[in-house]
């Protein structure tokens, strides 16, 4: 009986990190950029102290990981934003380093320096500061991301992947740091920069809504569960204490 708690706690646990996630991505359901974090649980089996051939069957608390898939693109016409077609991301220099992001909104400083909405300087393919003309005509950039200025290449926006399975902490809003080195992407006619675009979160606000709901009811009958589980031992305790 003891083992059905622990079974039940096991599974709050990870109903708490699925909790978790669904509001953060809730939250995050307009920001520019951002992609929406999923779960995965894992079975642990474990065996009883009594019966070395009886496994009982635990809940992990689950791995993070970053759905894939893309995010509606809105045209704004600006021509400092930016978005990406297929699986890179841009890069920007903050204080905890290179941070990958999917968010294209930049700006130009007083000094020339590309910089994202917060201030960030954006990189190229070379990890570098992009740096351009601010006296010069508006820049165009075409889908390989090179950057041109009254008709001469001045700068290439970097496009950069990796292997986010390996391991992500978010930075900010849309941003995040790997464990995986990134690795700049060049001739890859499946990944794309598109100007005057934005990519919106790939976050779907019902189907998020419809899971905390379905999450929240699980919780409470788990929690129910253990209630009576509990109730009944104590009886069980209650009778056999009587008894002797």
């Amino acid at each position: 009986m003891q083992s059905g708690l622990y079974v039940a706690l096991s599974s709050q646990v990870a109903l708490e990190r699925r909790l978790t996630t669904i509001a953060d991505n809730i939250a995050n359901v307009n920001t520019v950029g951002f992609r929406g974090t999923e779960v995965k649980f894992d079975e642990v089996l474990s065996r009883t102290h009594n019966d070395l051939n009886a496994k009982i069957a635990f809940v992990s608390q689950g791995n993070d990981y970053l759905s894939t898939r893309a995010g509606e693109l809105q045209h704004t016409g600006n021509e400092l934003d930016f978005a990406i077609k297929g699986d890179a991301w841009f890069a920007i220099d903050t204080p905890a380093g290179q941070v990958l992001t999917r968010d294209g909104r930049f700006t130009i400083k007083e000094t020339g320096e590309l910089v994202s909405l917060r201030g960030y300087p954006v990189l190229d393919a070379g990890g570098t500061p992009i740096q351009l003309n601010r006296a010069g005509g508006p820049p165009t950039v075409g889908q390989d991301g090179k950057i041109l200025q009254d008709g001469r290449q001045v700068a290439v926006l970097g496009v950069f992947s990796a292997d986010i399975a390996k391991g992500f902490v978010r930075y900010e809003n849309s941003g995040i740091t790997t464990v995986d080195q990134p690795q700049p992407v060049i001739d890859n006619s499946q990944i794309s920069v598109v100007q005057g675009y934005l990519e919106n979160s790939n976050v779907n606000g019902i189907s998020e809504i419809t899971q905390l709901i379905q999450v929240n009811r699980a919780f409470e009958s788990v929690s129910s569960l253990m209630r009576d589980s509990e109730s009944s031992l104590n009886d069980a305790i209650k009778t056999l204490g009587g008894s002797s």
